[in-house]
C-alpha cells in the first residue's frame, strides 16, 4: 500500500514558477513508477510527466516539455514537478500517482486511462493572467 501527498500548489502570475511535492509512504517507493498528471476544470484528466523508478528515464507530454521537470529522491520517498514559464492553460489540480508494474514509457503513451495503482488526492494550481 502507498499513500501518497501532494503539496506546493497555489496562484502564480504568469511567466512565473511553482515546485510541487509528493510525499510517499511504504517501503517499496523505489519500486514505483512515479507520474504527475492534471485535470483542468471540465476536462479530462491528462499526462504531465512520469519517472522510471530509478530516476533514469522521464517523459512529458508535448504541453509542458521544456517548461515542466520531474524529479525524484527515493531516499526521501519525494517526487517533485519543477513547473516554469507557467501559463493560464497549466490551470488545474494535479495529482501525483504510482504504479509498480508499468514502465514510465508506457504511462507516458496510455495516459490515466491506463490506469495507475495509487493517487494522491491533488494539489490546485493556478495561473493568473
Amino acid at each position: 500500500q502507498v499513500q501518497l501527498v501532494e503539496s506546493g500548489g497555489g496562484l502564480v502570475q504568469v511567466g512565473g514558477s511553482l515546485r510541487l511535492s509528493c510525499a510517499a509512504s511504504g517501503r517499496t517507493f523505489s519500486s514505483y513508477t512515479m507520474g504527475w498528471f492534471r485535470q483542468a476544470p471540465g476536462k479530462e484528466r491528462e499526462f504531465v510527466a512520469t519517472i522510471s523508478w530509478s530516476g533514469g528515464r522521464t517523459y512529458y507530454a508535448d504541453s509542458v516539455k521544456g517548461r515542466f521537470t520531474i524529479s525524484r529522491d527515493n531516499a526521501k520517498n519525494m517526487v517533485y514537478l519543477q513547473m516554469n514559464s507557467l501559463k493560464p492553460e497549466d490551470t488545474a489540480v494535479y495529482y501525483c500517482a504510482a504504479d509498480l508494474s508499468r514502465a514510465a514509457a508506457l504511462i507516458a503513451t496510455t495516459g490515466p486511462r491506463g490506469g495507475m495503482d495509487y493517487w494522491g488526492k491533488g494539489t490546485l494550481v493556478t495561473v493568473s493572467s
